[in-house]
């Protein structure tokens, strides 16, 4: 299809309209819209777009699908003005992505494109976008609604308390918290039980890497001043300066985050993380805190809190180091090193028996237990992490996401037993 077939076109009134550097770029896309609408689409260049939409025949359109590749990036200025354009004439927007660089597709999807699907299309993705747009879901790139959680009158929970520690740099500690914190807030969502209904438990999730939190980011939460404030001064602190400090995630999960700006790890101390801690268990089932990679004077709070210790890594030399250095660490202080579990992550595919063989020998010349190996999630993990939102939102079917389900189910369950035990 073509712009001039848009603008003259008679049999058929042009109901969406792919806008490209290039269409034959995406001969994906071609195959899936004439799959969904026949000879009802046009297709425009970025330059035909920006005069087309400005046009009254635009309004028309239901929609457009605009993609976008590497070599797209010189032109985001002009992509955003037709995301804003359309917009403006209520024109619902697809956003369709090769390769772009997470911080121009942070860009784009901020200005509200509707929905976005990653290229090379996967099979039937356009079709439940374009099914999505037709019922009004909510953006599946939107910003969660965000809002204070609600406590209880009086804080009468003891929740369990699940520090995650990467002991290396990028090994998937902030993903793995956020992940396992949502799965645990929502597994009891959508089953039915023969039974009395259970309700999924109350979750926070504290991000303590005051200096390179993530999580704000991971869950596309604002960072607000009030946090320093709060962690500034936690010797006031009460439940209403906490509840206010807090901010909530789709209703679900109550988040914690960084700092808005870079602080020192030595802002807090022991007695500080003491008392943020001992507030957290008093209103929540689960805390689940996202730890910085270094080491600081309240690690060690933190550690005796803990009930389990999740300290992640991968299949390298630089990892494994790392987990020597922790446990020479920990046992010069006489500290619990039996509430460490180590995870790896990225673990070799079971397929792959060399790789079975060298996380074998990894937890052997290292004397420890891999008690989870976490799969690679791949692209997909890095789009949802950049989308704002965790994997059981952004890809519910990748391997990784049913891994994280397993646990939180496995936790739970056994903090439930423990419960109905006492």
């Amino acid at each position: 299809m073509t712009a001039a077939a848009i603008m003259t076109s008679e049999p058929a009134p042009i109901q969406a309209c792919t806008v490209s550097r290039d269409v034959s770029n995406f001969d994906l896309l071609i195959e899936d819209m004439e799959t969904e609408l026949g000879e009802s689409w046009g297709d425009l260049t970025f330059d035909e777009a920006v005069i087309f939409l400005g046009q009254p025949d635009a309004e028309q359109l239901e929609f457009i699908a605009i993609a976008v590749n590497g070599e797209d990036e010189d032109e985001l200025t002009k992509i955003s003005g037709i995301i804003t354009e359309a917009k403006d004439r209520n024109i619902r927007v697809i956003l369709i992505a090769d390769e772009v660089s997470p911080i121009a597709l942070h860009q784009l999807l901020r200005l509200g494109a509707d929905d976005f699907v990653p290229y090379p299309l996967p099979e039937g993705a356009l079709h439940d976008a374009i099914e999505r747009l037709g019922q009004a879901a909510p953006p599946v790139e939107a910003a969660p609604p965000v809002h204070a959680p609600t406590f209880a009158a009086t804080g009468n929970h003891d929740g369990v308390v699940l520090p995650v520690h990467g002991l290396s740099g990028g090994v998937g500690a902030s993903t793995f918290a956020v992940n396992l914190a949502w799965e645990m807030a929502t597994i009891h969502d959508g089953k039915k039980k023969k039974k009395a209904p259970s309700t999924s438990p109350k979750v926070c999730l504290l991000d303590l890497d005051l200096q390179f939190g993530a999580a704000a980011t991971y869950l596309d939460l604002p960072r607000r001043e009030m946090i320093y404030e709060m962690l500034a001064d936690t010797e006031h602190m009460d439940k209403e300066t906490f509840r206010q400090a807090m901010l909530s995630f789709n209703d679900k999960l109550d988040v914690l985050t960084a700092p808005t700006d870079m602080l020192p790890l030595d802002l807090l101390s022991g007695d500080d993380l003491e008392r943020l801690i001992d507030m957290a268990r008093a209103h929540y089932d689960f805390v689940v805190i996202d730890m910085p990679s270094t080491v600081v004077s309240w690690t060690e709070t933190v550690l005796n809190k803990a009930h389990l210790y999740f300290a992640l890594i991968e299949l390298d030399m630089r990892s494994a180091q790392n987990v020597l250095r922790m446990q020479r660490a920990l046992k010069s202080e006489g500290l619990p090193t039996e509430k460490l579990r180590y995870v790896l992550n990225r673990a070799p595919k079971f397929t792959d028996l060399n790789g079975k063989a060298r996380v074998k020998r990894l937890a052997e010349s290292l004397d420890i237990s891999l008690e989870l190996l976490m799969s690679d999630g791949g692209k997909q993990i890095t789009q949802a992490n950049d989308h704002g939102l965790p994997l059981a939102l952004s890809a519910p079917k990748v391997p990784l996401r049913k891994e994280f389900q397993k646990l939180a189910g496995s936790l739970v369950e056994l903090n439930e037993a423990v419960e109905a035990a006492a």
